[in-house]
């Protein structure tokens, strides 16, 4: 099968003479289309698909540019729980083609999504950890146990391919069977409206009150829907860096302001929730603030700094962004006393008194109507136009481009 493996030495490629420098760390990332074995069955339990639509997650685009962050830290604590080589892609709708002896809740020909971490079920760990027996699988104690290599999730483990190839194995678990009336252009935002929804349910807005979403990629525009959908009576406020991001969060309800610069972004979020801005020496800060929750779903520098100024006293701000390590200035953290919490992926959650796994609510939600991201995937690729679907998510203000996946289907 042909798959982009991660973590080999890169091809020749020129790098180009721009001031883009994720078109240059494209040019000499150290990922290439090759030639492997198709993966056959793990355990007993696992299934093989074959891919229909992959979507890149904006944590791949960040490994495959090599953008991680204005500060470089040797001291990862995440480093054990990944191998390599490895190939990316676990934002996958695909067939079920081939069942393990023991495979239980899927026929041949099933269209499924998939729910990529490697928690304990699919490493064949018995009895469950403490976090798995309550559904917290992305909490999951057993990442680096196993005849599987550390890894996360599907994409992250050597010899455990993810969606960026023609074949991807999994376990019996981790694949949700599509309502026929689901396009696979909707199915393929299940993983990144789950991690979303978990953000959102865990750190819920407040009844009539007032939320911002910073960012408006697919993490950003999920959350928008989520709000827009289970708290209708909660006012949204999205910064988005596009145009194209802009015109979806209108679509959705939202108000949105632009990115930069960051003193604008302060003022603008200010005035429409209708804090008092108090000056200072470098940016201003609205105190109290009338903000309720901030759900960050970028994770830099500047949105934790404009995050905390624009947030009200006791405010929340919720870290959903994946980005590299960095310094920021934290005063307002402590002295408007900000709950400053991460989100990490997605589990069992509860929406509206239902407990069930966010991928679930989410087809639920798109099957009855109540969701609707139709517009979202905004460019597809044959996995062999690699660089062109990369160059599209590193020109995003030319391209229009949301979100970007691999198609396979008809190839």
């Amino acid at each position: 099968m042909k798959a982009l493996l991660y973590g080999v030495k890169p091809e020749s490629v020129p790098v180009p003479e721009t001031d883009n420098r994720l078109l240059r760390s494209l040019a000499q990332t150290p990922m290439k289309l090759v030639e492997m074995d198709e993966p056959g069955f793990f355990l007993p339990d696992w299934v093989v698909t074959r891919p229909r639509l992959t979507g890149i997650c904006g944590s791949d685009s960040k490994q495959v540019f090599m953008d991680w962050g204005e500060v470089r830290s040797p001291d990862n604590p995440m480093k054990g729980f990944f191998s390599l080589p490895q190939v990316l892609g676990h934002e996958v709708v695909a067939d079920v083609v081939a069942l393990g002896p023991e495979a239980e809740g899927l026929e041949v020909g099933d269209r499924v999504v998939l729910n990529p971490w490697l928690s304990c079920g699919p490493r064949g760990v018995s009895p469950l950890c403490p976090a798995c027996a309550v559904g917290d699988y992305s909490l999951c104690y057993s990442f680096d146990v196993g005849p599987i290599p550390p890894g996360i999730h599907i994409g992250t483990a050597r010899d455990v391919n993810g969606g960026y190839a023609q074949v991807m194995s999994a376990h019996d678990s981790q694949l949700f069977k599509v309502p026929h009336n689901v396009s696979d252009e909707l199915a393929v935002f299940a993983d990144p409206f789950a991690v979303s929804l978990h953000s959102i349910t865990r750190h819920p807005p407040t009844p009539g009150g007032k939320v911002m979403v910073y960012g408006a990629g697919a993490l950003g525009t999920c959350a928008t829907a989520i709000i827009r959908a289970l708290y209708p009576d909660v006012e949204v406020l999205v910064v988005a860096r596009f145009e194209a991001q802009a015109e979806m969060a209108r679509k959705l309800g939202a108000k949105v302001i632009g990115h930069s610069p960051a003193s604008q972004v302060i003022e603008e979020a200010a005035a429409w929730s209708g804090g008092v801005l108090r000056a200072s020496d470098g940016l201003p800060m609205a105190f109290p603030g009338f903000i309720d929750v901030v759900y960050d779903t970028v994770g830099k520098q500047e949105t934790f700094e404009v995050g905390t100024r624009v947030l009200k006293a006791r405010g929340t701000l919720v870290k959903a962004g994946v980005h590299g390590p960095t310094w920021w200035e934290d005063t307002p953290l402590y002295f408007k006393e900000i709950s400053m919490v991460g989100s990490n992926a997605f589990g069992l959650e509860e929406v509206e008194g239902v407990r069930k796994h966010g991928i679930d609510h989410y087809l639920d939600l798109v099957s009855s109507g109540r969701i609707d991201l139709t517009g979202m995937l905004t460019h597809t690729f044959p996995l062999d136009g690699w660089r062109d679907a990369f160059t599209a998510l590193a020109t995003q203000d030319d391209s229009g481009a949301i979100k970007v996946a691999f198609d396979y289907r008809g190839h």
